[in-house]
């Protein structure tokens, strides 16, 4: 039966006992009429009160199966026409959706759950108060354990990587070597912070980098030999040659008994000049290897930026003005502070400013810029740009491998030296150049 028509014949049945009941009030009825009528008014009542209820019930049941995932009740359909059956129709394909979109969302959740699985690499993450979310195998197989509750427990593996895991914020990263059965691991330990429904966790990946770091190793020695042979020939060759030459004409004035010259004593003097000279710079070149092979550990103090700033601008002061350069200094805030070694960072600082010199003489426009400021994740960044020819795409590949350079005079060492000097303060030198338009050395500070 259609809901309105049992709802209004229910309402036209209550009126009309009550009609009957003020009829037979009016008319001085007997009290067991009255009575009976009275009683019937009520159960008229309540039975109205019932049906009207009853779809409540069924919303209200509909409403605490969505509340409680439970999707699996059916109600039933008699096709009927009928607006119960309609409200039924609604109530099915409404849970049947649910229920559809529950299994999807299980199913995205355990794919993503076993992609997260057989990664390699490491991945874990974990709540403010250091609980473990996820652990997955590849960060298992690298710390060498079967379960991780708290995060605090890497301590135990290794307190380096604990205090990195713990400290890093967004964006930061570390290199750590850890012991392993398998022998020593250089982890690249990267972290990102993050808030999800209002709770937040820290996701760490860990990645093993050891035998990338010994191609790279071995490919630095294959460049540094390769460099040091060809510096080191060009110059024993020509010794060689010229310390051959006079020995074979002594020997020859020797074994004929003959007289020497005084031209002949001129030559002698003048090769063996050479050969001083030669050696000279022979002795030279090994002391800038030797300079580049022990970089002294950083002394951290407070550096104001802005003074620093100043003093480069007073040291290249006569240099600028006598080639018309244009040097600008940018630095926000003003009050800047860099922690960090500060004749170390001066160094550099002065051999990039060297470098950007040369590179402005042969311009038309000679402009240096001097920056300082704080990027979006909080490292102080100090910026070199020049004005420059820039730098050709083969050279700016090797220009920080040692003793390469592109300058006729030039050591080949002061940019090789400055990236250690940044390795030694945790931060990072790159370079970006465009041929015609100048170059950017950037020294980044790991805050």
């Amino acid at each position: 039966m259609d809901y309105k028509i049992g709802l209004l014949g229910r309402v036209f049945v209550l009126a009309l006992s009550l009609f009957f009941l003020a009829y037979i009030i009016g008319n001085d009825a007997g009290v067991f009429a009255i009575s009976l009528f009275i009683i019937l008014t009520f159960v008229q009542l309540i039975l109205l009160i019932r049906y009207a209820e009853s779809s409540f019930k069924k919303v209200r049941q509909f409403l605490d199966n969505i509340k409680q995932n439970n999707y699996a009740t059916v109600y039933p359909v008699k096709f009927d026409g009928t607006e119960t059956d309609d409200l039924h129709i609604e109530f099915n394909a409404i849970l049947a959706k649910l229920k559809e979109d529950q299994l999807e969302k299980e199913a995205n959740f355990q794919y993503f759950r076993t992609v997260f699985q057989h990664l390699s690499i490491g991945l874990i993450t974990f709540e403010a108060d250091g609980s473990v979310q996820i652990l997955n195998t590849a960060a298992k197989r690298m710390l060498n354990i079967d379960k991780l509750n708290h995060i605090r427990e890497i301590s135990g593996i290794n307190k380096e990587l604990y205090q990195a895991i713990d400290q890093l914020r967004t964006g930061g990263s570390e290199l750590i070597k850890i012991a392993h059965p398998d022998g020593i691991m250089q982890l690249s330990v990267y972290a990102i912070e993050l808030v999800l429904r209002d709770t937040k966790f820290k996701l760490v990946s860990l990645q093993n980098i050891q035998s990338e770091l010994e191609e790279k190793e071995m490919e630095a020695w294959q460049n540094l030999i390769r460099v040091l042979t060809h510096e080191i020939m060009n110059s024993i060759a020509p010794i060689s040659s010229l310390a051959a030459t006079i020995s074979t004409d002594l020997k020859d004035k020797i074994k004929n008994k003959g007289q020497v010259e005084q031209d002949d004593l001129q030559d002698y003097q003048m090769g063996i000049s050479t050969i001083e000279k030669r050696s000279e710079g022979l002795i030279n070149f090994v002391s800038d290897f030797r300079s580049l092979a022990h970089v002294p550990l950083p002394k951290f103090t407070a550096i104001k930026l802005k003074e620093l700033f100043d003093r480069l601008d007073i040291l290249f002061q006569n240099q600028n003005e006598e080639k018309s350069i244009q040097f600008n200094k940018e630095i926000h805030p003003n009050d800047l502070l860099l922690f960090a070694d500060c004749s170390l960072i001066e160094q550099v600082l002065i051999n990039l400013v060297q470098n950007a010199i040369h590179a402005v003489e042969e311009t038309p426009s000679k402009k240096i810029t001097l920056r300082a400021f704080i990027d979006d994740n909080g490292k102080i960044i100090i910026e070199l740009e020049d004005s420059g020819k820039g730098i050709e795409e083969e050279a700016l590949n090797k220009i920080f491998i040692p003793f390469f350079t592109t300058k006729q005079k030039g050591s080949g060492i002061g940019l090789s030296l400055s990236k250690q000097i940044m390795r030694r303060h945790k931060g990072n030198l790159q370079v970006k150049s465009k041929v015609g338009e100048g170059t950017v050395f950037k020294l980044i500070f790991n805050a």
